[in-house]
């Protein structure tokens, strides 16, 4: 097994559950991979609001699978871009030296270093930025699934309509743009200053709910709607989409306690008949990934980076995140 030289790292770290200014950098081991894992090198680190759902221990529901009184992973960052520099036993499929992208288990992107299993990583395309493919794993693919499960450009026939609730983040500017390459007639709802990106994006009409309610759009009038933002009755949904048509819930907006589970389970009532109601559980896609970063490597989906920090800066990266409204991602560049 090849190692590494270095028996020590730095990494943006909180033992405790809270809120982003007690993430601290310390020194930590670093990590020593397993069965079928790879050490890499971070390159760059894509956050997401996940990483401070989970920096919070919120919804209470999370912590008996994320540690009970503290995080089992104190170290956030889901989506790791990398140079594979230690390889464990029986790894297939990854070569030291080589830059790839992927999504982590549980966390630790905003370190130095981090292991991560081989069957999780794609290779980065030459001509891809580090910075830009770590904003595919997670969010590029949970753009990806949430238009698979609302069979977006799968059935054939007439262009499908399309409304994405919540186009400015991260997940939205994915999906507007994934939505349009399928096909689709696309509508966005965003913030008014954020209109002009998504429709460069590829969107035929924006609107602001808060200033245009959703209320007021044609029953009917939509294929599918994807939910991101979260905050509207599950019947103001459904009444949007078209029979046959499906509402995919992407947001895991919910109570302290349970979070999403009440609305998931409400919509498994309420789907009964033409209208379906689907939450999504986005999982890592090492085949979906690798689409993303041919699609990017062609110039068809750019990833839109607000900002990226430098390393040094990891913790005010997820306070930017914490204090919320981001525009597309956020990425912090390695060491």
């Amino acid at each position: 097994m090849n190692t590494t030289d270095t028996s020590t790292m730095s990494a943006w770290s909180r033992e405790t559950y809270g809120p982003a200014d007690g993430v601290t950098l310390q020194t930590i081991p670093v990590p020593v991979p397993g069965r079928g894992e790879v050490v890499l090198r971070v390159l760059a680190t894509g956050l997401n609001a996940g990483d401070v759902r989970l920096l919070l221990g919120d919804p209470l529901l999370v912590r008996p699978v994320f540690g009970l009184t503290k995080p089992k992973h104190p170290v956030r960052g889901m989506e790791v871009a990398g140079l594979v520099v230690t390889v464990g036993p029986d790894v297939v499929g990854a070569e030291l030296g080589e830059r790839v992208v992927g999504e982590l288990v549980g966390g630790g992107g905003l370190a130095e270093y981090v292991t991560v299993p081989a069957a999780r990583l794609v290779p980065i395309p030459p001509d891809v930025e580090a910075g830009v493919a770590a904003c595919l794993p997670v969010a590029g693919g949970t753009a990806w699934q949430a238009l698979d499960l609302a069979e977006v450009g799968l059935r054939g026939g007439a262009a499908p309509r399309v409304l994405i609730i919540g186009a400015s983040g991260g997940v939205g500017t994915f999906a507007v743009q994934l939505a349009a390459l399928r096909g689709a007639e696309v509508w966005a709802t965003c913030r008014t200053r954020n209109a002009p990106l998504v429709e460069h994006l590829g969107a035929v009409r924006t609107l602001d709910h808060r200033t245009s309610p959703l209320g007021d759009l044609p029953a009917e009038h939509f294929d599918a709607v994807i939910d991101i933002a979260g905050g509207m009755p599950l019947h103001e949904l459904q009444r949007l989409v078209a029979p046959g048509g499906s509402v995919v819930l992407v947001t895991g907006d919910g109570g302290p306690v349970m979070g999403p589970v009440p609305r998931m389970i409400k919509a498994a009532f309420v789907s009964v008949g033409s209208r379906r109601v689907r939450p999504l559980a986005a999982t890592p896609r090492p085949e979906v990934l690798a689409k993303l970063l041919e699609l990017v490597a062609e110039g068809r989906v750019s990833p839109v980076i607000e900002h990226e920090y430098p390393f040094a800066e990891g913790a005010a990266a997820l306070a930017h995140i914490e204090a919320g409204h981001t525009v597309g991602k956020v990425v912090v560049r390695g060491t």
